[in-house]
């Protein structure tokens, strides 16, 4: 979201919509509605971003939803930049910035909320947990959330209704980092071991916003570069590598059809 702040503030002068069929259709009313609205706000709910625009008042018209799926990126290109294959929504700017949308596998989604309706009341919105970063993630919650639940504490951690943000990757990390084997019932973990994976998660998180990212091997952030937090996995893709801290190979698993990589010493 860094890469697009920039555009806050600017213009609206026109939307293209090329391939409205992502997961859920893009609204036609966009091409009508943006033009000569300002982008006033970027805010993000889990993988979400919200991007609200403003009137030539000033007065709030909507918010845009905005997510990348599995493979998506959001480029912040010039106006002249012919349009690729997967280039599927612009929004371009005065002054020639233009926001596009690239989705080779189609999953993501942009969708709009009227300024009348709740953001937070949209169906994508209601049902999410805290946010990993906020001080309502502590060690007392995630402790009394865990007590009913018997499976794996990383698919717990992977669950959008109790915490967003924790992908595959984070979890892995996290677990690693907290010294907690995933395949341990979520209802086992101590308080103190909570504790330390509150505070592990909320690192991992915050060196991979300072890394630029991570996720799939074709991440780009929106300024066309990687993320660079990959070149500092523990475990995550390291299947047979060496443990960075006690040299044993690290283990692969699958957990909820995805894979999980631990250290079978350093988190026994």
């Amino acid at each position: 979201m860094r890469g697009i702040a920039p555009l806050i503030g600017l213009t609206v002068s026109q939307v293209n919509i090329r391939r409205p069929s992502l997961r859920w259709p893009i609204p036609r009313l966009l091409v009508d509605t943006l033009p000569n609205s300002r982008l006033s706000r970027l805010t993000r709910r889990a993988k979400y971003i919200l991007a609200e625009f403003n009137d030539a008042n000033d007065i709030l018209i909507g918010t845009l939803i905005l997510h990348l799926g599995m493979s998506g990126r959001i480029c912040l290109l010039a106006q002249d930049e012919t349009a690729a294959k997967h280039d599927h929504f612009d929004i371009c700017f005065l002054g020639g910035q233009v926001l596009r949308l690239r989705d080779p596998r189609r999953f993501g989604a942009v969708l709009w909320v009227d300024a009348n309706e709740s953001v937070g009341a949209h169906p994508l919105m209601k049902t999410l947990g805290v946010e990993p970063l906020d001080t309502s993630f502590t060690a007392d919650y995630l402790y009394q959330q865990l007590r009913s639940r018997s499976v794996a504490i990383k698919t717990v951690i992977m669950d959008s209704h109790l915490v967003v943000g924790v992908g595959n990757i984070y979890a892995s990390e996290s677990l690693f980092r907290a010294k907690i084997n995933p395949k341990t019932s979520a209802n086992k973990v101590s308080f103190s071991k909570c504790e330390s994976l509150v505070r592990e998660i909320k690192a991992t998180l915050t060196a991979a916003i300072e890394a630029g990212g991570s996720s799939l091997r074709d991440f780009f952030g929106a300024d066309g570069n990687p993320g660079y937090f990959q070149q500092t996995y523990f475990v995550y893709g390291r299947t047979d590598a060496p443990c960075r801290e006690c040299g044993a190979p690290i283990s692969r698993i699958k957990q909820g059809q995805r894979s999980t990589f631990y250290c079978p010493c350093c988190q026994a």
